[in-house]
């Protein structure tokens, strides 16, 4: 037996490749809200046939992230009541995934990608940088989920990950946004760092109550509609 071969890398199906720009478009909000989506220009601008673009529509518009506007395709607008729903969703479960965390984040080994995340967020917001900030809350957020013995409950944890891009890309260019998130990502580390899993679950409370009151106010959803 020959033991360096090594099994051949294949590229993802031109349909996967697809699906992932255009996800990673609608994650960082370069596609917005009510901006029609059709096969002949996407096949157009992405130099492919219409096929793999209708694969990849219809698979992001299973998830949710779409949604059929006759023959096109649209990102739906969050309402106020789909914005109520997500958080109830993310009241419930993350607090809880990190008081889990906090029986191990004593171990400042353990603790170093959250630390190093928190201190690249501090840099990034004393630079007043916006792109980095969000870069540190993505790799804040990561580290402690990596740390979260229920890989169930990190399935759902990360069934929001799309949206909760689509919230950062909306809120995070407002600096006093970042200065609020940033203080959140104290607290929570500072729990953490103690051990004291309520601290930590009561600060992931807090944090995400204020995360969700900005992205209302950015969106407009807490002004009434009119006619």
């Amino acid at each position: 037996m020959v033991t360096s071969i090594k099994p051949l890398q294949r590229p993802l199906a031109l349909g996967d490749q697809v699906y992932q720009t255009l996800r990673a478009h609608l994650r960082d909000g370069t596609i917005v809200s009510g901006q029609p989506l059709q096969e002949v220009q996407l096949a157009e601008k992405l130099g492919v046939s219409r096929t793999p673009v209708r694969e990849a529509l219809t698979r992001l518009a299973s998830e949710g992230l779409l949604a059929s506007d006759g023959r096109s395709f649209v990102v739906p607008a969050l309402t106020l009541t789909d914005v109520d729903d997500i958080y109830e969703v993310r009241f419930l479960i993350e607090p809880a995934a990190l008081r889990r965390v906090a029986e191990f984040t004593t171990d400042a080994a353990v603790r170093a990608p959250i630390d190093e995340a928190l201190a690249a967020a501090a840099v990034a917001y004393k630079g007043n940088d916006a792109d980095a900030f969000r870069e540190a809350n993505i790799r804040f957020r990561n580290a402690w989920i990596a740390l979260v013995p229920n890989r169930r409950l990190v399935r759902a944890i990360e069934q929001y990950a799309d949206h909760m891009m689509r919230i950062r890309a909306l809120t995070l260019g407002d600096p006093k946004i970042r200065n609020i998130v940033l203080k959140g990502l104290k607290r929570i580390a500072e729990a953490l760092a103690a051990g004291d899993g309520d601290a930590a679950a009561a600060a992931m409370r807090d944090h995400l109550g204020e995360a969700k009151r900005c992205f209302i106010a950015a969106t407009g959803l807490d002004k009434p509609a009119t006619e």
